[in-house]
């Protein structure tokens, strides 16, 4: 009940004011369960993609977002439950990431969609990182849903990283064709399965967007311009050899 009403409140405005396009609607079923794997630009990505959709979609959120204190935190809280996302914790602490896994599934054995970020995070530069393989590969084999590859067109332009106050222009989401990862059923524990399903998704993600692909973690470069932040701005300076990690190891 909230949802719809979030959807036609917060939608109609978001509709009006941005004009989204979208592809590949057809490709979204009309009923039954299925998984909306998605790049991840910017904030706005979870509110311009069920925009488009006719469907209720369930997409996984940090959980900084249901718990921060006060007023601010207790609206916070509200506004992402009433757009039908669900807290996971992100911090590390051990089971955060079954209970994600566990999150997915009951959505889709409800018949529902559910939408998830694969790279984890929100990419640092606009470009397309690689995959974690712990949740999306394991949600799709062991439900059996269809996984529909979404990429998100310039919305990192309407509100990029720290912004507050979006830049009105048209955003743009792609939806491909759905994949069918049956054959790998029953094969979750597997971690080369894992690996093989997450890189086949990123890689017809990368060809509906477009954007450059980089085989590391989105968080390990992040983790790496917080820290180069942190030099400069004690007086470090740069120091010879300094590169982007755009190739680092797991």
């Amino acid at each position: 009940m909230l949802y719809g009403a979030m959807k036609i409140s917060v939608g109609a405005g978001l509709k009006l004011a941005f004009r989204p396009w979208v592809e590949g609607l057809e490709h979204v079923p009309a009923r039954g369960p299925a998984i909306l794997a998605s790049n991840h630009l910017s904030f706005s990505d979870s509110f311009f993609l069920p925009v488009v959709l006719d469907r209720k979609v369930t997409f996984i959120a940090k959980s900084e977002y249901f718990t921060s204190p006060g007023v601010k935190g207790k609206l916070t809280a509200a506004f992402f439950k009433g757009v039908g996302q669900l807290p996971v914790d992100r911090s590390g602490k051990r089971g955060a990431g079954e209970a994600a896994v566990r999150s997915g599934i009951a959505v889709l054995e409800r018949g529902e969609l559910f939408g998830i970020y694969p790279e984890g995070t929100r990419s640092p530069d606009g470009r397309l990182y690689r995959g974690r393989p712990g949740g999306l590969a394991r949600v799709a084999l062991a439900t059996g849903a269809p996984v529909l590859p979404v990429a998100m067109i310039d919305t990192e332009k309407i509100q990029p990283p720290g912004k507050v106050v979006p830049k009105l222009m048209r955003p743009g989401i792609r939806i491909g064709e759905p994949l069918d990862f049956s054959r790998y059923q029953g094969m979750e524990g597997d971690r080369f399965i894992l690996r093989s399903v997450t890189d086949e998704v990123m890689y017809a993600i990368m060809k509906l967007s477009g954007q450059e692909y980089v085989d590391t973690y989105a968080s390990v470069v992040k983790k790496a311009m917080e820290e180069e932040a942190k030099r400069k701005k004690s007086g470090g300076g740069e120091t010879a050899g300094d590169e982007r990690p755009t190739d680092t190891p797991d």
